[in-house]
């Protein structure tokens, strides 16, 4: 199918480049992988995003605010090395 997009004069230069060393004729290709590629990082995204929210309540706060030193217990050690 066939679409318009509008993208910045230097980032079709560098797909027009990427096309030319893969052999291609133009950068349809190299449009659709990336489109593909975002699509399924959205789609793990969301699946993470609900798993989390899942376990949301699964610790007692006592729990959660000894994590939450430790957390800040290592990152203060972390930044300071």
């Amino acid at each position: 199918m066939r679409t318009t997009i509008e993208i910045r004069d230097d980032l079709r230069a560098r797909l027009l480049a990427l096309a030319a060393q893969r052999g291609q004729k133009g950068f349809s290709k190299i449009v659709e992988e990336a489109v593909e590629r975002y699509l399924a990082d959205e789609e793990r995204r969301a699946e993470r995003l609900k798993e989390i929210l899942a376990l949301r309540g699964s610790l007692s706060r006592e729990d959660a605010e000894e994590i939450r030193a430790e957390i800040r217990r290592l990152r203060q050690n972390w930044r300071s090395r």
